[in-house]
């Protein structure tokens, strides 16, 4: 008394598996590369952050000037730096790389800036370059 109309009424399954195994057989997945999952993490800080003091200290024992004709050059030269960001304009700095700005955003507390710098693969620091020379050079002793 079967008032249902279901499998049986058809086909046996016999038939139905017999054929799914005269079908080729899938080819293996190995020839296909498998997915590379890249995050973006932010590098562990290893160093503090360097602050403008510490900053003018290194620049004071690199370059053998006296601390106070160092500073106004520093602050100068990190308050044009900071202008052009602000005005949107791409920095080509030879020592720290190219900086380029690649999105703003206005905040309530600020100018968010979002750059991508690139610097170049560290050369070899040979004492006596061209570099070096001018570096050094200076037009009048400032310890006078």
């Amino acid at each position: 008394m079967a008032t249902k109309a279901g499998p049986q009424s058809g086909a046996p399954k016999a038939a139905t598996t017999s054929r799914k195994s005269s079908e080729a057989p899938a080819k293996p997945a190995a020839a296909a590369p498998k997915p590379v999952v890249v995050a973006e993490t932010a590098p562990e800080p290893v160093l503090p952050d360097l602050k403008r003091q510490e900053l003018l200290a290194q620049v004071v024992a690199r370059s053998d000037v006296k601390k106070k004709y160092a500073k106004p050059v520093l602050e100068a030269a990190l308050a044009l730096i900071g202008e052009a960001l602000a005005e949107g304009r791409e920095l080509n700095l030879a020592p720290m790389g190219k900086v380029k700005i690649n999105r703003t955003k206005q905040m309530a507390n600020g100018r968010v800036i979002i750059a991508r710098i690139r610097q170049n693969a560290a050369r070899s620091a040979e004492a006596g370059t061209a570099d070096d020379k001018d570096a050094k050079e200076v037009v009048a002793d400032p310890r006078k």
